[in-house]
């Protein structure tokens, strides 16, 4: 039987790679890496995280997968290409995320519920073929370990469509409306950052509480009428 290894918090970002975010990922490297930092900077917090990155369009980039971050000198950069299909994302959480908690379970962990975070700036271009995915993943009876979904959208992503992605209306936000693009991602990236540290802290002192920030120019989904 494995050592138990204390509890760990599994974090996917699943960001838009497709050719509409050109203009503004260089923004979300940068957020992304400024999130890397700092968490190195807090690594009683860090060594409760194991973190994904998944870029997707027509298909899933595997950018990054369980990463201790206390051990990665940088993180790979998101490119942009093709599509938006929700259901690539979707499909690839449903088959990754059980994989990825079994995988912790027998290193010795005690693994916290997975926390994604949904990045967006439009609508799916595989509607509604990604809603099959999608409520196989969240349906507990399905996939046991069904994830937390924090859903933002910018840009062309509807407030409806934000709601129905995040598991709970206070996990939906939508950038406020004027709001330029290239802002939205860096206030996007600040409330990750925070998002993670302190839910990462939490875990450090035994609490299951994954901590949510809205960020700064992004109201709730659900006040969008």
């Amino acid at each position: 039987m494995a050592e138990n290894l204390g509890n760990v918090l599994p974090v996917y970002v699943v960001a838009d790679e497709s050719a509409s975010m050109g203009p503004v990922v260089g923004e979300l490297n940068s957020g992304l890496a400024e999130l890397h930092q700092a968490l190195l900077r807090e690594p009683m917090a860090a060594a409760k995280v194991r973190f994904t990155i998944l870029g997707f369009a027509d298909d899933v980039q595997v950018r990054l997968s369980l990463a201790d971050l206390r051990t990665e000198s940088a993180l790979p950069v998101l490119t942009t290409r093709s599509t938006t299909s929700y259901g690539a994302a979707f499909g690839e959480l449903l088959h990754r995320i059980p994989a990825d908690i079994d995988a912790l379970k027998s290193q010795g962990y005690s693994v916290y519920r997975p926390a994604v975070f949904f990045l967006t700036d439009g609508q799916p271009t595989d509607e509604p073929a990604w809603r099959d995915p999608y409520e196989r993943l969240v349906d507990k009876e399905i996939t046991h370990a069904a994830p937390n979904i924090i859903a933002c959208g910018i840009g062309a992503a509807r407030a409806r469509t934000i709601l129905e992605v995040a598991t709970r209306p206070e996990f939906a936000f939508i950038g406020a409306p004027g709001v330029e693009l290239g802002l939205a991602i860096a206030e996007f990236s600040v409330a990750l950052t925070k998002s993670i540290v302190a839910s990462a802290r939490a875990a450090a002192a035994d609490r299951t509480e994954l901590v949510v920030e809205r960020p700064n120019s992004f109201v709730m989904a659900v006040d969008v009428v």
